[in-house]
């Protein structure tokens, strides 16, 4: 099964810069960021719109956020665009089916990323949203920003809509900035449950095939079935 293609960017507006600057506020409040940690991006027909590196959420103005060629022009913004650029570019290159990363730190998905360890599918509405087990690319160093994403797309694979930097954060895509926010948060309740299910004997993983079933009727049937079987 293959995902549906949203290669082509979305018009780079001032309601969308206004979304993603919401959206920045809301993860923070949430306590999946702090501070100026952590970064968003959204597939713009240009290129990528990106927050921009030290600035604080609460402050940030439409103005603030910076668009970059994927030839790495800046084309648009006078801030200097998030130290992780590399890491959002190549994700949106091997993956064209996303339309927008959310990279938090949040804490149960970066404990398992402190850990080194997957994240199985072990909730139905984990299975829906995210797709797949959650990979862990391997350590790399702060600063290393191209090593990095290289790490990061090689181990996100093809269908799951998350991969998790070790010893760092996850990293969550979407078709657009409302589905990724949702798959972050998604993601963190499977990491939470996952971790605390430990207790209790760990947790039963549910099969790849029901994964895979679960998966078709979000993106494809979810919605409509209903609709259906009224006519």
């Amino acid at each position: 099964m293959s995902e549906p293609m949203i290669t082509p960017g979305v018009p780079d507006t001032l309601e969308l810069r206004l979304e993603l600057i919401q959206a920045c506020r809301y993860l923070s409040e949430l306590g999946f960021c702090i501070g100026t940690w952590g970064n968003l991006s959204i597939r713009v027909e240009q290129g990528i719109l990106i927050t921009p590196s030290r600035i604080d959420y609460s402050t940030m103005t439409p103005d603030d956020l910076v668009v970059v060629s994927w030839e790495n022009e800046q084309i648009k913004g006078y801030r200097v665009p998030s130290s992780e650029l590399l890491l959002h570019q190549a994700i949106l290159r091997t993956r064209p089916d996303f339309g927008a990363l959310v990279h938090t730190h949040s804490p149960y998905a970066s404990t398992l990323a402190c850990a080194h360890k997957p994240l199985p599918v072990c909730v139905e509405d984990m299975a829906q949203i995210i797709g797949g087990t959650v990979n862990c690319a391997p350590y790399v160093p702060n600063g290393r920003h191209a090593d990095l994403a290289q790490a990061a797309a090689s181990a996100i694979g093809s269908q799951t809509w998350a991969v998790l930097l070790a010893n760092h954060g996850p990293l969550v895509g979407g078709r657009s900035l409302a589905e990724a926010v949702v798959a972050a948060r998604v993601l963190e309740k499977a990491a939470q449950i996952y971790i605390q299910s430990q207790s209790i004997g760990g947790p039963q993983i549910i099969p790849d095939e029901h994964v895979i079933e679960e998966r078709h009727r979000l993106l494809y049937k979810y919605g409509q079935e209903q609709l259906s079987q009224m006519k």
